[in-house]
């Protein structure tokens, strides 16, 4: 009897009940498990690992429990998927289809517990079909309520959650006011109407030792630079576990443009008058708001003609706080852009190095390019997490139609509707740190302001740079710049084509009439319908390792077997490194 290896997988939409002994999610577990055993007789075997997600919509496919189950399921781990119900697995048509087909290249299927059908026949996928279509009409219409009482709740000044406001605590629907952190408030207004400059307010806030909002240690994470690991960040004596970090631009620009401190409760566009008591007077908001507006001229490294040639100039600045100002090079009547590192541009020499000073000289093509596509895929990637307070299914729809807009734009006008995001980035050695303007993401996405998280508005990447005698490299992040290889990506498509020709009943030398080439090229290229399919994911994205060629696979024989295609056996003496799982 064949072995039918089944995976549970269970979902719950909210964080509800989560920290319960027992929750909803070892309940679905449980009569999962329980249909398994009653099929033991059709050799169905429940796999050990779990593939659980708490708190997750079923909306979007971002979830880390299934991305999990489809990789297994890839690898061919995986024969069925046993959930609860169907909407557990997906509460969207478009996702469905996308399932299906996945779980239909893997030779895999699914099965609900407490909703009998079969996908094999027309009725039954029509049946599906119409479960989905009313757990999606479902989902809309929830979202549609929820978005309805947060409008009627706000429009009536009550506070609906969210990022708390330092200077204020929840108290019930409302927020009250925290002496110790409302004194801070109040100061960064005042130091602000005197300076005039968020930078100035910075510099100054820091000399006095103001900080932000005290949070609580989260549990270890592998993320470059934690905010509780900075070397700045101070912990409070009551709380081992507390700390707070200095203000940076993004923060004190929220906190000085958010109206929640002049008692009021913006929405999308609107501003309504909150419940709670204000810590700064209205008046004086207004002015702040004013200023702010009236100092935002023509930027650093626009034209005359209002084109930004250095779109980046005055947002940047080196580990040591020096200003990156643009500079050029002209050579054969070609023009060169870079960034240079300020304290430089008296002291370098001809190369442009300063061993001495320890500035920085790159060059701004590709530091403006890596750095757009670094903050495009960082929205994307934060999107379904914590880009949003209150992320919704269909706001986050809309947001990556968005996104989906602003790449189309980069890659035919140039980076700079994304670099215009930019507010600030550090350039340290072997890392880069970037923090987004808050008022320009919510322009460029069209939503409030107020809706975003300001967690979500930094991204820490990693940063290389080297020289090689003329030959400068610069690398933002995981990006290698690598190509995908044509050729092997053809010759791949091909040995599927084939594969289905003879699944069809073709010959081989059928084929090889057809395509005009010898029975031992066809029998030598089908081979690579054989490759393990996340070996062919690196193939396709461009990160196989050097020296998988098609020629090289076309020499070399292929094990059948995909996880001796990974581990490279001895034999094959010379395979790249790089494959293993």
């Amino acid at each position: 009897m064949k072995k039918i290896r089944c995976a549970i997988y269970t979902r719950k939409s909210s964080e509800e009940g989560l920290d319960q002994e027992f929750n909803s999610l070892h309940a679905q577990r449980e009569a999962c498990a329980a249909y398994i055993a009653s099929q033991k007789h059709e050799g169905w075997v429940a796999l050990p690992e779990h593939y659980d997600d708490g708190g997750i919509s079923g909306g979007t496919l971002e979830r880390a429990g299934l991305k999990k189950l489809l990789e297994h399921v890839d690898e061919g781990l995986v024969d069925q998927i046993v959930v609860y119900k169907i909407d557990r697995l997906t509460r969207s048509l478009a996702d469905f289809a996308k399932l299906v087909d996945r779980l239909d290249a893997a030779d895999a299927s699914f099965v609900s517990v407490t909703q009998s059908f079969n996908t094999a026949t027309s009725m039954g996928r029509l049946t599906l079909n119409v479960l989905l279509s009313f757990a999606q009409f479902e989902r809309e219409v929830t979202a549609e309520r929820i978005r309805d009482k947060i409008a009627a709740s706000k429009k009536r000044g009550l506070w609906m959650g969210g990022t708390i406001p330092l200077g204020y605590e929840p108290d019930g629907r409302t927020l009250k006011i925290v002496p110790e952190e409302a004194e801070t408030v109040r100061t960064l207004y005042d130091l602000y109407l005197k300076h005039r400059s968020i930078l100035a307010v910075v510099d100054h806030a820091n000399r006095l030792r103001l900080r932000g909002k005290v949070k609580l240690r989260k549990q270890k994470k592998a993320n470059m630079w934690p905010d509780e690991n900075r070397s700045d960040a101070t912990t409070p004596s009551t709380n081992p576990d507390a700390y707070s970090v200095p203000f940076e631009r993004a923060a004190l620009h929220y906190l000085l443009t958010n109206p929640v401190y002049a008692g009021r409760i913006r929405h999308k566009e609107t501003i309504h008058e909150g419940q709670h008591p204000p810590i700064i007077d209205p008046d004086v908001w207004v002015r702040v708001q004013e200023h702010m507006k009236e100092s935002a001229g023509r930027k650093r490294g626009e034209g005359k003609d209002g084109s930004i040639i250095s779109p980046l100039a005055g947002t940047l600045v080196d580990e040591t706080g020096d200003k990156f100002t643009p500079s050029h090079a002209s050579k054969k009547g070609k023009r060169y852009r870079y960034y240079v590192s300020n304290r430089l541009h008296n002291t370098a020499g001809k190369d442009g190095s300063n061993r001495k000073t320890g500035g920085w000289r790159l060059p701004a093509k590709a530091l403006e390019d890596q750095i757009a596509k670094a903050t495009l895929s960082h929205l994307r990637n934060r999107l379904p997490v914590d880009l949003l307070i209150n992320p919704a299914a269909d706001a986050l729809s809309k947001i990556g139609n968005h996104l989906d807009l602003l790449d189309a734009q980069s890659r035919t006008k140039g980076p700079n509707s994304i670099l215009s995001c930019i507010e600030k980035g550090t350039v340290r050695p072997g890392a880069i740190e970037i923090s987004l303007n808050p008022e320009a993401i919510a322009d460029t996405i069209e939503i409030s302001e107020d809706e975003l998280n300001p967690d979500g508005l930094v991204l820490r990447l990693p940063f290389q740079f080297r020289k090689r005698g003329v030959e400068t490299k610069l690398t933002i992040g995981s990006d290698t710049s690598k190509p995908a290889d044509t050729n092997l990506i053809r010759s791949i498509a091909k040995a599927h084509q084939y594969y289905s020709a003879i699944k069809n009943g073709q010959t081989f030398e059928e084929i090889a009439e057809s395509e005009n080439l010898s029975k031992r090229r066809i029998m030598q290229v089908i081979d690579l319908a054989f490759l393990a399919p996340d070996i062919v994911k690196l193939i396709v994205q461009g990160d196989q390792p050097d020296g998988l060629t098609a020629k090289w696979l076309g020499i070399n024989p292929l094990p059948s077997d995909w996880q001796a295609q990974r581990s490279r056996p001895s034999r094959w003496c010379n395979f790249p490194d790089g494959l293993r799982s």
